[in-house]
């Protein structure tokens, strides 16, 4: 029987300091004089209370290393009980959401999926618009932490390859996992705020802006208005491209690079396909821009480079309509949202080093069948492909196929049309935000999706999230009996 006590201890922690982060937007609030600063003063104290009372309980638990069962169950349960609790301001704030609503804002939020249900954003109090920001960015520097130190010991999707000793600085062994979590937050923080006086200085309020670089650098991609980038077209543009792509590398690179090397980044093979696949799209689509709707050179390549970078980022801005450039557009952002960023940054969906493992594997095979007596192994920046690892990224990518597959169906049968059932599918388990088609597509919403529909992409984004297995694990009698 596996001991809940630990597993119900870090909950109630993280559960009491995710109430206590509830004082910022009060006082945001109190400054600008909306009268809404009382329900995150009740909501804080409510999550609050509820999470020392449950750390409390289980206090008296055995706090050493946690066995590989209590790991897997406590990263599924911090990402469905926060967004619980983070949903309170919505349900009993001023926008009086539904219950089905303020949860799926919030898991959106803690996921950094970026779909939203609400309208209206321009005329929400100041309190509420950050709250959905710093979702956002708690999730962001969540899932780092998540990808970098639980992720491989679980042997996740193939994420065993990124294991922290593999990374070699200057010689050295990088520090133990709770010293990189601390790096790593710092790094985080550092680009949070050049991020901010970089919108600050290209005209942004200090509240858009502080907005922004949450939701920017934690890959989110809520906005502040219903317009969402398209408020900010122009030199912006350019800024938050730049910003997504940082906060879409590994952030152990920024460990390395800050540590007096800058080798290991510019040497990273994933990194280098994420870049090349980034400006190959975007000067694919600014090029059918200016051919066929001859339109501006700049201007197609500023809004290519920035929605190609939110969409393959998993971040969700929008700056225009791209469904408008048509079929072929369409198409391109639909298949690039399915790529995402590089393993170990705030980044989703299946992940660029994962497709450099299956060509590599391809390849492989082909020289093999040319070859029958020769010797031939999948390789990966330039390291050989474990048996395991291999394994590993294969199952996920079937289990990533099968669940878009079960998803969409689900979604159809709740009386989506296709595009929508599909696309809706595809945005929660890679959490990339928006969809396609009128409703849930760049300049619609999920607001007037059915109740079932939403529940679903809840799902969804839950799964996504975090690798596929390490949420169906749990959902096995095996695990239970372990």
């Amino acid at each position: 029987m596996i001991d809940l006590r630990p597993v119900g201890y870090v909950i109630g922690l993280l559960v009491a300091c995710l109430g206590a982060t509830m004082v910022v937007p009060m006082v945001i609030d109190l400054i600008h004089q909306n009268g809404h600063w009382r329900i995150f003063l009740n909501a804080g104290a409510l999550t609050v209370m509820t999470g020392s009372v449950l750390s409390l309980a289980c206090a008296n638990a055995n706090t050493g290393r946690l066995s590989l069962q209590q790991i897997f169950l406590l990263t599924t349960s911090v990402w469905a009980i926060l967004p619980a609790f983070g949903a309170i301001p919505f349900l009993f704030g001023p926008i009086d959401a539904r219950p089905t609503d303020a949860f799926f804002e919030a898991m959106s939020g803690f996921t950094t999926t970026g779909s939203t249900v609400f309208a209206g954003l321009d005329d929400f109090p100041e309190g509420i618009l950050l709250w959905r920001s710093m979702l956002q960015w708690f999730g962001g520097i969540g899932i780092i932490i998540v990808a970098m130190v639980f992720m491989p010991e679980l042997r996740v999707g193939g994420m065993q390859i990124f294991r922290s000793e593999a990374f070699d600085t200057m010689g050295k062994i990088l520090p133990r996992a709770a010293e990189i979590a601390s790096q790593i937050s710092w790094i985080y923080v550092v680009l949070t705020l050049a991020c901010f006086l970089s919108y600050l200085s290209l005209g942004m309020t200090s509240f858009e802006a502080i907005n922004h670089a949450l939701t920017t650098i934690s890959t989110g991609g809520f906005s502040t208005t219903d317009m969402s980038f398209g408020a900010f077209q122009g030199a912006p543009e350019y800024v938050a491209a730049g910003f997504m792509i940082l906060a879409s590398l590994p952030f152990v690179r920024y460990i390395q690079l800050v540590a007096g090397t800058a080798q290991p980044i510019l040497r990273d093979a994933q990194v280098r396909a994420y870049l090349g696949v980034i400006l190959t799209v975007a000067l694919a689509l600014s090029l059918f821009q200016v051919v066929y709707d001859a339109r501006g050179i700049e201007e197609s390549f500023r809004e290519a480079v920035f929605n190609v970078t939110s969409i393959i980022s998993g971040t969700g801005y929008a700056s225009v309509d791209y469904q408008a450039w048509g079929s072929f557009a369409m198409v391109a952002f639909f298949l690039v949202g399915l790529i995402g960023g590089c393993a170990g940054s705030t980044c989703c969906s299946v992940k660029i080093f994962r497709y450099q493992i299956l060509m590599s594997a391809i390849w492989s095979q082909v020289r093999r069948i040319h070859a029958p007596h020769g010797v031939f192994a999948p390789r990966f920046d330039d390291q050989r492909v474990s048996d395991d690892v291999l394994s590993s990224v294969m199952a996920f990518f079937v289990l990533f196929v099968v669940s878009l597959g079960v998803l969409s169906v689900a979604l159809g049968m709740t009386g989506l049309d296709m595009v929508t059932a599909l696309s809706g599918a595809a945005t929660a388990i890679g959490n990339i935000g928006p969809g396609l088609g009128p409703v849930i597509g760049p300049s619609g919403y999920f607001g007037p999706l059915n109740d079932g529909a939403k529940w679903l992409c809840i799902a969804g984004m839950l799964v996504g999230r975090l690798e596929l297995m390490a949420v169906y694990v749990i959902f096995t009698v095996r695990f239970w009996r372990a």
